[in-house]
């Protein structure tokens, strides 16, 4: 890791980075297209973005700290990034560098106050992991203190020396960053970066805050005390400070080690399912949900058969493996109202259902209250109707210029709503992507409407009591709709009557404005080239009037060339 005693080179160096590749991204994904070039721009896409991701990886590995934090996100996201931006990225979950062994006894001889002989009866020197805020070593407790815990092997945490300065210039430098990106009306319009900036800060700063991370783990095993399915390592407080933490070791197959899931007699793919089952869990039933879910903080535990037996627990009971979670640092709560608009989306989304779609993403903030949804549901049924049901492996296999067709027509519509990310969106957009990232890379067939639609059936029966409520209610919906009928079509009959029936079709709409402006530029650049050439001709004879017309053909030139950027950039094209 960088020297943190010049944390300024640090913040030029982030800035630096960050400013350069947002300067390329502007001119390859917003200055050349509004010249026609986007075929071109297009091209080098991927070459660019894999160059990127190399040297951020580069830029992580060196400096650490939140920089690794981001990376990992990123190399979760099999399902939405390109596996050469993924493959650069996904080594920052093993290759941080660890603090040599003498500065990590100072810190933790300083915290708990005795040496490190007295504290433990053993410390091994090698870590058994290097993370980005700190570093772990396997341990055990003394016979005095294993008696009282009644575990004696045990992992002891150490926060890297000087990861309070590091995380406060990191820190400077996105905030930074956000409001460089805030100047930008795409993004300004549908998320208040400082605000997911300032979120983002207050959960570094609890992660570094181990007797947070402590109670938070208490607290999460309390939510699972009865499911056979996830375990949580004890805690030994009395060799736990602030920067140090003590806990029972627990270390086992690594979530995302398939080779040694199936040695173990474990299907990888059975993992993923539950895996899934499990965040989903946390996030719509629990409402306290692991927010940094990436394979260094996940193990899978073969269980000797008497622990799987039935009446193990609750849930789970008979499996044969268990989750076992670490490293709560980073925890996400989930408000009920907005759990149950959570749910809401989640029945929608499994029962194809566009407009219920629509009306839940409006519930969870996303969509503001103004935003004229007619467009968005006829997308949404397209979306449904075409790769609904697809699962990772299927989409693959999807011709891209079909791919590419359907999200530019898409892209179009998302951005003429009024979106925006709300603060509390951050940790669950984070929980989710690296969970769809991970049970993607254990079994690259898995499909995640598998995994939603018994969950969200289940959580359909939980809300409803029982099938009957659900169809008396339907029923009532439709009776409500059957009565009102005849009221609207005589509305309707005397609007057309009337002359007064308006067909509300956004995309035509958009179509038409965009015609007319390029029938503008046209009549525009026929301008010009009369001018230009009247003003060649006529300068052979009168030197003023020719150069007066080629210099007032400038005026059509620039209207041809530029009069269609404003209009691209109205809230509804």
């Amino acid at each position: 890791m960088a020297d943190v005693a010049n944390p300024r080179a640090r913040y030029r160096r982030i800035l630096r980075f960050a400013g350069r590749y947002m300067v390329q991204a502007w001119w390859f994904e917003l200055f050349l297209p509004r010249f026609g070039l986007g075929a071109l721009a297009a091209r080098g896409r991927a070459r660019r973005l894999q160059t990127i991701a190399r040297r951020f990886h580069v830029l992580a590995v060196q400096y650490g700290g939140l920089m690794i934090k981001v990376g990992q996100f990123l190399s979760s996201r099999l399902d939405v990034l390109p596996p050469e931006i993924t493959k650069e990225l996904e080594g920052l979950q093993d290759e941080v560098p660890p603090v040599a062994f003498p500065a990590i006894r100072e810190l933790a001889e300083a915290e708990l106050g005795i040496p490190l002989e007295r504290a433990f009866e053993w410390v091994d020197e090698t870590p058994v992991a290097a993370a980005s805020l700190g570093q772990a070593h396997r341990a055990r407790l003394t016979a005095a203190d294993a008696a009282e815990t009644g575990f004696a092997d045990v992992v002891v945490k150490v926060q890297r020396p000087g990861i309070e300065v590091i995380v406060d210039v990191d820190l400077m430098a996105l905030r930074r960053v956000a409001v460089w990106l805030s100047r930008v009306r795409v993004v300004r319009d549908h998320v208040d970066l400082p605000a997911l900036v300032e979120e983002f800060a207050h959960t570094s700063r609890e992660e570094i805050d181990y007797l947070h991370e402590a109670q938070n783990a208490e607290r999460f095993a309390e939510d699972f005390a009865s499911d056979a399915r996830v375990a949580v390592p004890e805690i030994a407080w009395e060799r736990s400070t602030r920067r140090v933490l003590t806990l029972a070791d627990v270390t086992a197959i690594k979530i995302n080690d398939v080779d040694a899931l199936r040695a173990a007699g474990i299907d990888p793919a059975e993992v993923a399912k539950e895996f899934a089952n499990v965040m989903f869990d946390q996030l719509f039933v629990n409402g306290y949900f692991h927010a940094d879910p990436h394979p260094g903080n996940i193990f899978v535990t073969p269980l000797a058969p008497r622990e799987g037996a039935p009446g193990g627990g609750t849930a789970g009971a008979g499996r044969s493996w268990t989750f076992t979670f670490i490293d709560f640092g980073m925890m996400g709560e989930v408000p009920d109202g907005l759990r149950h608009s959570l749910q809401r989306l989640m029945i929608a989304v499994a029962s194809r259902n566009s407009r219920q779609m629509i009306e839940s993403i409006r519930a969870v903030g996303v969509l503001l209250p103004s935003a004229d949804t007619v467009e968005l549901e006829r997308a949404m049924t397209a979306l449904f109707a075409r790769f609904g049901g697809m699962g990772f492996a299927e989409l693959q296999e999807v011709d891209p210029r079909e791919f590419r067709d359907f999200a530019t027509d898409f892209g179009d519509v998302m951005r003429s709503l009024p979106f925006q990310l709300p603060e509390n969106f951050l940790l669950i957009i984070r929980a989710v992507s690296l969970t769809s990232g991970m049970c993607s890379s254990l079994d690259p067939a898995f499909n995640v409407w598998d995994a939603v639609e018994p969950y969200a059936d289940r959580l359909l029966r939980d809300e409803r009591g029982n099938m009957v409520q659900a169809v008396a209610r339907e029923a009532a919906s439709t009776a409500g709709v059957m009565a009102r009928l005849p009221r609207r079509l005589d509305e309707m009959v005397t609007r057309i009557e009337d002359g007064r029936l308006v067909a509300d079709v956004p995309k035509l709409d958009r179509w038409l404005r965009r015609l007319e402006r390029m029938g503008r530029r046209v009549m525009s650049a026929v301008l010009f080239t009369g001018l230009v050439i009247s003003g060649a001709v006529l300068r052979a004879e009168d030197l003023t009037i020719g150069t007066v017309l080629i210099v007032a053909s400038l005026i059509p030139l620039l209207h041809a060339l530029f009069a269609g950027f404003a209009g691209r950039r109205g809230p509804h094209e």
